[in-house]
């Protein structure tokens, strides 16, 4: 059998400026490139027609191709991350596996499986830093803690930041140590138990121009403000060594949301337990209303609050909604219906083609007042005024809510003034009590 290390794709599906591709490129054995289509993860998604999936497939065919032109190609398995090892050490005499670390709870769980099992067969895994600047315990507190605001985080981030960490890894110098194959046939979705569907895998680039002005555009949903990188970042089609040096250049607010991005990875690294309960834990004495049609109502786009409505629309319809409308969508469900964070957590989490769970934890629990260095819990968003100041012209909510003037859209399904009080009243006796 031959003796090879194994890198292992999983939220890095590129190969230039690679961490743990680098490392692994350098092992001193031939590199054999492995995908694995998780069944753990594909059993729980209900929506056959995941788009999700089908970027991960388009991503995997355009890495296949890359492959190719050197030489080679990738193992795509499907099953059990176990399974799919205990397959490639009966094949291949594995030395080590390579991979970038991952800082989900499941994560966590699957690699101690896996490290468990290669440990059993003489091989090790190996972890990279590779999706993130600064990761784990590399940002704390002068006392040894991690930070739970994100001020004094970022300051620190920043402090720290040279141009080491943000200095590109040369994978190219060493592809010729990709183990030489034949390409093999990347399994259809269908096999998969999924459905292809359209899905846009543009090759991940920043519009400097964009960057230039974020601060200026970035709230406004009617425009094209925003990079529309984060599914980039999410599934690694994109460096993140090179966005930051980018948005190091270009703007500091940019960079800012990218620091964001960190403080919730790190967050959830330290804090597993904010995936079920509150950061900060009176909050889950609120006694939520979790009315299921009015829940309905706001999935369905149909509250009669034409910017809630045209987020909700919006991701419905395209997997994407603007930051700043999710910030609203998410105070309105939290704030106005009093309906618990959890249930629009689990919903975005279904729908958002950029779904990362440390980001979607953080801004949910952030709309909801209860996560660290939230909003406090009397600030609730006036749909109105964000409407006011945000699509003054209603070019982004018509463009979602065109029936806006008709009889057939809804009424408010609740009068602000009244909802905000009555969200003061049940938050403070949760909070008092």
């Amino acid at each position: 059998m031959a003796a090879v290390s194994i890198f292992w794709f999983r939220r890095d599906l590129r190969l230039e400026d690679n961490a743990g591709l680098y490392h692994a490129l350098r092992s001193g054995y031939p590199v054999l490139p492995v995908f694995i289509f998780d069944t753990n993860i594909l059993d729980e998604l209900e929506d056959k027609k995941d788009k999700r999936l089908q970027f991960i497939h388009d991503t995997l065919e355009n890495l296949q191709q890359e492959l190719a032109s050197l030489g080679s190609t990738i193992h795509i398995l499907h099953g059990r991350p176990e399974d799919c090892f205990k397959q490639l050490l009966n094949t291949y005499t594995v030395k080590a596996v390579y991979t970038n670390n991952d800082y989900e709870p499941y994560a966590h769980h699957r690699d101690r499986v896996i490290a468990a099992l290669l440990y059993e067969n003489g091989a090790s895994l190996r972890h990279y830093k590779d999706q993130v600047i600064f990761e784990k315990d590399e940002i704390l507190k002068d006392d040894g803690t991690p930070y739970t605001v994100f001020t004094p985080y970022s300051r620190r981030w920043k402090e720290k930041l040279n141009a080491f960490y943000l200095k590109p890894y040369p994978v190219k110098k060493y592809k010729a140590n990709f183990l030489q194959q034949t390409p093999k046939r990347i399994p259809s979705l269908k096999s998969l138990g999924f459905e292809q569907v359209e899905a846009d895998v543009a090759r991940p680039k920043l519009d400097k121009e964009i960057a230039r002005h974020y601060d200026k555009t970035r709230d406004f949903p009617a425009l094209h403000g925003t990079t529309r990188l984060s599914i980039h970042l999410r599934f690694g089609t994109i460096s993140i060594r090179k966005l930051a040096a980018d948005a190091k250049e270009l703007n500091p607010i940019l960079l800012n949301e990218l620091i964001w991005r960190e403080f919730y990875q790190m967050i959830l690294f330290h804090y597993p337990q904010v995936v079920n309960t509150s950061f900060k834990a009176q909050y889950d004495k609120i006694k939520w209303r979790n009315n299921e049609k009015e829940f309905e109502a706001w999935c369905n786009g149909q509250t009669g609050y034409p910017i809630v409505d045209a987020g909700m629309r919006e991701l419905n319809e395209t997997g994407y909604m603007h930051n700043r409308v999710r910030m609203i969508t998410a105070s309105f469900l939290t704030k106005h219906l009093l309906i618990d964070w959890r249930w629009g957590e689990a919903h975005f989490a279904k729908k958002l083609l950029d779904y990362d769970l440390a980001a979607n934890n953080g801004g949910w629990q952030w709309a909801a007042g209860s996560g660290c260095d939230a909003a406090p819990y009397f600030r609730i968003f006036n749909p109105y005024l964000q409407t006011e100041k945000f699509d003054k012209d209603l070019t982004y909510i018509r463009k979602w809510v065109p029936e806006l003037d008709e009889f057939s859209y809804p009424q408010p399904i609740v009068q602000h003034e009244a909802a905000r009080e009555r969200c003061l009243r049940v938050y403070k006796e949760a909070l008092n009590g």
